[in-house]
């Protein structure tokens, strides 16, 4: 089970003693509203490519500002919280800015994952993992298991009445 860490620097302490025993970090982020199969097969993935997994979790109000009303749907306390109880998390932290940059300049992962909708050289995130020595990868996209078709799907069946 993954340990939530509210500080960037105690968790970049943690993380420099892993990288010391060269031990691979790998990092991800992003907002894991209403957490479904496509986020667990992604992560999963991510976490295959090192030693442990860290997650930057987007705040509340940083997510609606991306997303707009009514995101969230749930919580940052309980997204971080199913976040951390993932076998294949180490560390879960939140955020507040726009981007990462911040939270990855602070923890300096080996591995940086985005998901397979993302170009690697169009990420803002990029110049700082690379500033460090990392690189950033993608994985796979799991097709058709999105928060945003989830949604849809539930709004759809709503409006066949209660079910």
């Amino acid at each position: 089970m993954g340990e939530i860490v509210r500080s960037w620097h105690s968790l970049a302490t943690l993380l420099r003693a892993r990288q010391q025993a060269a031990k691979c970090v790998v990092s991800t982020n992003g907002v894991f509203d209403v957490l479904h199969i496509g986020h667990t097969r992604y992560l999963q993935a991510a976490r295959a490519l090192g030693d442990g997994l860290v997650i930057g979790v987007n705040s509340d109000a940083c997510t609606r500002r991306l997303k707009g009303w009514p995101r969230p749907f749930v919580p940052e306390a309980e997204r971080m919280e199913m976040l951390a109880a993932l076998r294949c998390v180490d560390y879960v932290t939140l955020f507040d800015e726009p981007t990462p940059i911040d939270f990855l300049d602070a923890i300096q992962p080996d591995i940086h994952v985005k998901g397979g909708d993302y170009n690697v050289e169009s990420l803002p995130e990029t110049s700082v993992i690379r500033k460090h020595g990392g690189r950033v990868v993608t994985v796979p996209f799991v097709q058709d298991h999105s928060t945003s078709s989830l949604v849809a799907r539930i709004l759809a069946a709503a409006e066949h009445g209660p079910l």
